[in-house]
């Protein structure tokens, strides 16, 4: 077993990539060391749209750096431990190589699961939405599943969520929601859910308990409102504001702090009724508003290449990207990558990291 174990640490000392892709370990110390030294001008935040992406920018190479510290020490703590067994035999010292060995192994391959995350929004937060589709309460009450999945997916993962603005369904679940993940690559992992998710399962509104079929879609665009310059004519805005309601025990709101954007020259309407400030609701959806004027933007600019790619990601009924299978079987399968659970708890409790890496995976080959 010892010589099992000391074979894997050669192989992940050869093999230890790089901390988080993109350039090499000196290139990365050189950035790191421009951008202190900008943060800490007297002029850093004269322009604070570029101050938030060089700063975005900054805490994700001390998060390179981190990650690297931590598995050079992991490798030095396993040498350690076979110095110390070169004095002899010792069950309890392998078995603890064997752990460390594990973890590093683990770290090593989120690390290069990372590096296909290379597209220019991957490591933005998500605007993250959820639309019924056709079948009444059955469909709203499928879309507030994935809603649950989604922010236990989330919370696994350390991600800040945040609904921002839903329609409730007539009897029950969301007719639509959206809300906010933010944290590391959210946007870069969640854009594997865009598409039309499918349920089969014997309904608990039939009092006759028949088997129905719910789709609901999935749509997410990246946060990008500090990243880039979109400007928005405030000629071209009507603004309205209405009373936020809540759903399923939630406070009222009695006052008028509700905000809906309507923008005239592409007729994008976004809202958000959140918070009881109307000046924070204007500003979430403006944020809103900005991303998808600049989805709109990138699609007039690669409409060639959308026209290629839109067999793959197009969203519409029938076409749906995953199956989630209650009755009269129990499976859950992505029709993209046909990779498959057949614990369907599991993944609506939001284990759905095998789904997403098997699609960004299939990208990347």
């Amino acid at each position: 077993m010892q010589n099992d174990v000391k074979r894997k640490l050669e192989d992940l000392k050869r093999n230890q990539p790089l901390c988080g892709g993109g350039f090499d370990l000196e290139s990365k110390k050189l950035r790191l060391d421009e951008l202190e030294h900008l943060t800490a001008s007297d002029t850093f935040w004269n322009d604070p749209q570029k101050a938030a992406v060089s700063l975005k920018e900054l805490d994700q190479l001390k998060a390179d750096f981190a990650i690297d510290k931590k598995m050079s020490e992991g490798l030095s703590e396993v040498e350690s431990i076979f110095e110390l067994l070169e004095a002899g035999d010792d069950a309890e010292l392998e078995a603890e190589a064997q752990v460390k060995l594990q973890d590093l192994e683990k770290t090593i391959s989120d690390l290069e699961f990372r590096q296909i995350l290379s597209g220019p929004n991957d490591n933005s937060n998500a605007i993250f939405s959820i639309n019924a589709g056709a079948g009444g309460t059955e469909s709203c009450d499928w879309a507030e599943m994935l809603l649950r999945m989604y922010r236990m997916w989330a919370d696994k993962h350390g991600y800040k969520n945040e609904i921002i603005d839903f329609t409730p369904g007539d009897q029950a679940g969301f007719r639509s929601v959206t809300m906010i993940v933010e944290g590391p690559y959210a946007f870069g992992y969640l854009k594997a859910e865009i598409g039309v998710h499918r349920l089969v399962r014997i309904s608990p509104f039939d009092a006759n308990k028949r088997r129905h079929t719910s789709f609901a879609s999935v749509f997410v665009l990246p946060d990008i409102e500090q990243e880039i310059d979109i400007q928005v004519n405030p000629a071209d805005l009507r603004i309205d504001t209405f009373r936020s309601g809540g759903a399923g025990g939630q406070k009222v709101n009695k006052t008028d702090s509700a905000v809906r954007l309507t923008h005239l020259p592409t007729g994008i309407v976004v809202a958000c009724q959140n918070e009881r400030s109307q000046h924070r609701n204007r500003d979430i959806a403006m944020k809103i508003l900005k991303a998808r004027l600049y989805d709109l933007e990138m699609e007039k600019k690669n409409k060639e290449k959308e026209a290629i790619e839109d067999s793959k990601k197009e969203i519409k009924w029938g076409s749906q990207i995953r199956s989630y299978v209650l009755q009269p079987y129990r499976l859950i399968k992505d029709h993209r990558t046909d990779f498959e659970v057949g614990d369907p708890d599991r993944v609506l409790n939001g284990d759905l990291d095998g789904f997403i890496k098997a699609y960004l995976l299939s990208l990347a080959s």
